[in-house]
């Protein structure tokens, strides 16, 4: 099965170079950033021979568009290594889920905060949704009184990001690491 390619995503953005540039006068910066002047598209495309370089459309909207003078290729990679770089510092926060029952053992609801802090210590968001089936969802009390005592548990370790509320049967709530 062939992957089809969008052209329209923000990944691919093209830029036009040399003959592909049509606009007439155009604003010319050089390879240091220095503004050199304002030519018409010959001259340009002639300076840009003289020098070697290729001559890149940076700014087709502004009034006359801006080329510069540049090595296309290398233009290109240092677009892609600020992209990676731009990667590297976003923090990925993954939201875990502990799913419970209103009616959970002491000693089960340990073992699921200690595995809950670990995701804490990665720096994971939590989620606790308590779900409520059949006659147990007139005992919502019970559920929220679960939550309270999960708060209060971690209250060292953890501060609440959303409240105790409820979505369909399931009564929600997320918690994230203490700065």
């Amino acid at each position: 099965m062939r992957k089809k390619f969008n052209r329209n995503s923000n990944s691919f953005k093209r830029y036009r170079i040399n003959n592909q540039i049509w606009s007439s006068p155009m604003r010319l910066i050089d390879e240091e950033g220095r503004q050199i002047d304002v030519l018409d598209r010959n001259k340009a495309l002639e300076l840009a021979q003289e020098k070697g370089l290729d001559l890149v459309e940076v700014a087709p909207q502004a009034k006359p568009p801006v080329v510069k003078l540049i090595d296309y290729n290398k233009f290109l990679y240092q677009l892609k290594k600020k992209k990676q770089e731009e990667k590297k510092k976003t923090v990925v926060s993954e939201t875990k889920e502990i799913r419970l029952k209103p009616f959970i053992d002491k000693h089960d609801l340990d073992i699921k905060l200690k595995r809950v802090r670990e995701f804490l210590q990665e720096g994971d968001k939590v989620r606790f949704s308590v779900l409520f089936t059949g006659r147990t969802l007139s005992k919502k009390e019970i559920g929220e009184k679960l939550l309270k005592g999960i708060i209060e548990e971690l209250k060292n370790d953890a501060k609440v990001d959303r409240e105790i509320h409820m979505e369909g049967r399931r009564m929600i709530l997320l918690i994230s690491k203490l700065k």
